[in-house]
């Protein structure tokens, strides 16, 4: 039975998860441009003739529309000053003005609101009121969303300590296998649990000793959730952090189940495909899952050497899968939304943020949308960093694979707090 036929989900009208071995129009409404004219001059006159701070009232007053040729003008909507400036951990946050987010007004941001009312009970005290108010917003008007933004959040530009504005983007996604309870001679490589003795043991056996040491091996007897019928799909579901899985039970009976993320074994991920480019048995273009497959397929006596390299470990729980629309939960606790969470650094952005990123990947379209950190990652570190969840399936196992691209990032912060430390 092949189970790796379904179509990435479609969380967004337009194409646009870590790479094998490392972890749009919106509905805006127009104004002529004479009324665009004459509240231009408006502005402008209102600022020369006053120097006093806005009020919190005037700062969270509807702004006008515009067109989406024109970007927005963010010199009224906020009393925190641009530039200002706040550290939180390896990152800085500057206060930017909203011109700065490049495709700001083609997004269609209605799609990101079911993201982030799961997110609102989980979020940061400071966006109570920002999330009362998008609780009253409807999915289909990205406009509302578009305004509701610019009234209740403050953009701020994310650089590391060192003034670097981009980092890397990367994708991932939940993959799907067939499996079995019992090893045969097609399935016998074990998902397990996490071992009854994990937390006695910090770090805990690596990937290496757990296949090659007799005590190691002992402590992972009875702990097997299912077994899937290539070692390297194993990695697969350890780097992706879940997977959906088709099991085939003693019965004959399928159940289609989710392995989730339980634990790990404290190890720090390192990358099988860049081992395999460094060493020079595959190219950089070949360095993603089907491309390593076929090389150890090619190398049978050479494939653990290169799965030890990576000494991280995870452990699996079973759970049941009641909604297969519904993504797995990530580190925040919400399930994950396709093309609108992303995995981030929480020692730079707190999870349930909401940001803007733009990432330019070769041979692929430019991205530039809203998402939610809702998630992390091992390999997911620093302050301009984050991971692309794609969805589920094979369609979305190939988009990640090939996401590898430069990141810029942005916190929409509610408007008039400072981010945390």
């Amino acid at each position: 039975m092949n189970t790796n036929k379904a179509k990435a989900p479609k969380a967004s009208s337009n194409k646009i998860h870590m790479a094998a071995g490392y972890p749009r129009c919106g509905s805006g409404r127009r104004m002529s441009e004479s009324v665009l004219g004459l509240l231009s001059v408006c502005v402008a006159l209102l600022a020369a003739c006053s120097t006093r701070t806005p009020s919190p009232s005037e700062v969270h007053r509807s702004p006008p529309s515009a067109p989406a040729s024109q970007p927005f003008s963010s010199a009224t909507l906020t009393h925190v000053p641009w530039g200002e400036r706040a550290e939180r951990g390896a990152s800085v946050w500057r206060r930017v003005g909203w011109e700065e987010l490049a495709g700001f007004q083609e997004d269609p941001l209605g799609e990101l609101l079911g993201a982030l009312l799961a997110s609102c009970p989980r979020a940061p005290a400071v966006w109570r009121s920002a999330c009362e108010h998008a609780a009253r917003l409807s999915p289909h008007d990205h406009h509302a969303v578009r305004l509701w933004m610019l009234q209740h959040l403050q953009p701020w530009r994310i650089e590391d300590r060192n003034g670097a504005r981009e980092g890397i983007l990367t994708g991932y996604y939940e993959p799907h296998f067939e499996a079995r309870r019992l090893p045969d001679g097609e399935f016998k490589s074990p998902l397990h649990r996490p071992p009854a003795d994990l937390a006695q043991r910090r770090p805990y056996w690596t990937r290496q000793q757990l296949d090659s040491i007799t005590e190691a091996r002992e402590a992972l007897k009875g702990r097997e959730l299912a077994y899937l019928r290539d070692p390297i799909d194993v990695v697969v579901l350890q780097i992706q952090g879940s997977g959906r899985l088709t099991i085939i039970e003693p019965s004959g009976q399928q159940r289609l189940v989710r392995a989730g993320f339980a634990a790990h074994n404290d190890h720090a991920f390192s990358s099988v495909g860049r081992w395999l480019v460094d060493q020079g048995h595959i190219s950089a273009a070949q360095a993603t899952w089907p491309g390593i497959k076929d090389w150890m397929r090619r190398n049978p006596h050479r494939a653990q050497e290169a799965l030890w390299k990576n000494p991280r470990v995870v452990f699996f729980g079973e759970e049941a899968l009641i909604d297969p629309d519904l993504g797995p939960r990530g580190a925040l606790g919400v399930p994950l939304t396709p093309q609108r969470s992303l995995a981030v650094d929480p020692r730079s952005v707190p999870l349930g943020s909401l940001l803007w990123i733009t990432s330019h990947s070769p041979g692929s379209p430019a991205l530039q949308r809203a998402v939610i950190a809702q998630d992390t990652g091992g390999a997911i570190t620093g302050a301009v960093r984050g991971d692309y969840f794609w969805g589920w399936g094979d369609e979305a196992g190939e988009r990640a694979s090939q996401m590898r691209g430069r990141l810029q990032m942005w916190a929409l912060w509610p408007s008039g707090h400072r981010p945390p430390p």
